[in-house]
């Protein structure tokens, strides 16, 4: 309801305390309707989504969607516009977290000064990691991410490499809020509720032999916080000392469980053969498959049969959403940092193949529905704690989800870009960040001095070879 022209009100038809971080996201950011209206795609006009207008600290100067975005300072920006209001979203905060003032993160010479401080933000897309990630070596790019084939060049046992410390360079690390998992199709007679104990107990050998820890070492150079459950570090919820019994590799007590569920050494009675189970994939690519066999192979050990169907993603997203799978790998990442946004994955009005939505597991537990239902508005006091404790003991047991890792995004910074804290979401940043122009510009004559001795090289041998010939010319013509 719009009450003037800077107010509008919304009212809630129930309460919904997770509403404010919809607000604080960009898709909620404020844009002008006459620019939508003249941006609509029509007789040679550019699309709202090529052409955007906004409300934010920076404008758009350049975009090439597929090269190249650049953007620069917004003079009508409100912030700049009215500096008197000293708003907290125009200002560098005044304080922070525990540790940023230790990290360099609340220079005093800093604090409270308006935003943004740089001009011109120039964002670069590369077609491949490894080129991308050399400019950076070189000074050309101020931050990069560090590609699979570089990272023991880069970092080393989470730490920085000395080459790279040597260069002035600065290693940013943050556990990203998102949990990857492999997860079961709860409709499925086989691996599902229809299976009763059998299929729980079925469950809870499987996971019983995933080594998270091995996975990430071999595919993620060890980054990566094992996941215990589905709630990540660093939201309400979260408890770094508890250990899930089912995410502990014991192959001894997965084959124990296998023999109760009516499996014993994977065998299906019922044919006389290894129990058959088809794990759909969205990547047909060599190493996805090789990141899809390390799990076969543990399920293999139980005497289990697991067959890899790897599609395009296309048609592995039309077979989750019509239930056509036994079992998958997944992972989500927050939205907002609130432990709701993690455990309506597992609400069964959420269902994918019900409703469509991102409960692709088809997870229907009415204790579980109780419980989310009961936490899900609450503040974050010892009820929603115990609450989601519940909601936890729960999976535990009828593991709907192998839960594998939490990501952690690694990325280096030149010494000359400062003010940067990883937020693990997708926010944008950038109005806090700051340049040093003089030593970037210092170290790129440094780093990229042009190496001259191949052509030297090339012209004595040119010579070498020229020489004689010329020589033998001029004594013929005498």
């Amino acid at each position: 309801m719009v009450q003037d022209p800077d107010r509008f009100e919304i009212v809630l038809t129930e309460a919904y305390p997770q509403i404010l971080f919809w607000f604080a996201m960009p898709f909620t950011s404020p844009v002008p309707w006459e620019a939508i209206a003249a941006y609509d795609g029509q007789e040679g006009r550019d699309r709202f989504a090529d052409h955007p207008v906004g409300t934010g600290p920076f404008r758009i100067a350049h975009y090439a969607k597929r090269s190249r975005i650049a953007l620069e300072r917004n003079p009508t920006w409100w912030g700049t516009e009215h500096p008197e209001w000293r708003a907290p979203a125009a200002i560098y905060p005044t304080e922070g977290a525990p540790g940023d003032a230790e990290a360099g993160l609340l220079p005093p010479d800093v604090v409270g000064q308006p935003l943004p401080f740089l001009d011109r933000i120039e964002m670069r897309f590369e077609k491949e990691a490894i080129p991308s990630f050399t400019k950076f070596v070189q000074g050309w790019y101020d931050r990069s991410k560090i590609p699979k084939e570089s990272f023991d060049q880069a970092a080393r046992g989470g730490t920085l490499s000395p080459e790279m410390q040597a260069r002035g360079m600065r290693l940013e690390r943050t556990v990203m809020p998102g949990t990857y998992y492999l997860g079961f199709n709860m409709r499925d007679p086989v691996v599902g509720h229809d299976a009763g104990d059998r299929g729980r107990k079925l469950r809870q050998a499987m996971s019983l032999v995933v080594d998270a820890p091995e996975f990430q070492r071999v595919f993620l150079n060890g980054r990566g916080v094992t996941a215990q459950s589905p709630v990540p570090p660093g939201l309400f919820g979260y408890d770094p000392d508890y250990r899930n019994p089912f995410r502990q590799v014991d192959p001894e007590r997965a084959r124990r469980l296998l023999a109760e569920a009516g499996y014993p050494g994977g065998v299906d009675p019922a044919t006389g053969r290894p129990l058959r189970i088809s794990f759909d994939t969205g990547d047909p690519s060599v190493q996805g498959r090789l990141r899809y066999e390390f799990f076969v192979a543990a399920w293999r050990k139980l005497g289990l049969d697991v067959e890899i169907a790897a599609t395009s993603y296309n048609q592995f997203q039309d077979k989750i959403r019509r239930g056509a799978y036994q079992l998958f790998m997944w992972g989500w990442i927050a939205d907002y940092p609130d432990p709701e946004n993690f455990l309506f994955l597992l609400w069964s009005e959420m269902g994918q193949t019900q409703s469509g939505g991102p409960n692709t597991a088809n997870f229907g537990d009415p204790r579980f529905d109780a419980l989310f239902l009961a936490t899900r508005d609450r503040p974050n006091d010892a009820e929603r704690m115990a609450g989601i404790v519940a909601m936890r003991d729960l999976l535990e047991t009828e593991r709907p989800w192998i839960e594998l890792f939490h990501p952690e995004d690694y990325a280096l910074l030149h010494g000359w870009l400062s003010q940067v804290k990883a937020t693990g979401l997708t926010v944008p940043v950038f109005k806090y960040y700051a340049i040093d122009p003089a030593p970037r510009a210092e170290a790129r004559v440094a780093w990229n001095q042009p190496v001259r001795w191949p052509a030297w090289a090339a012209l004595a041998i040119a010579f070498a070879v020229v020489a004689p010939a010329v020589v033998t010319w001029a004594r013929e013509r005498q």
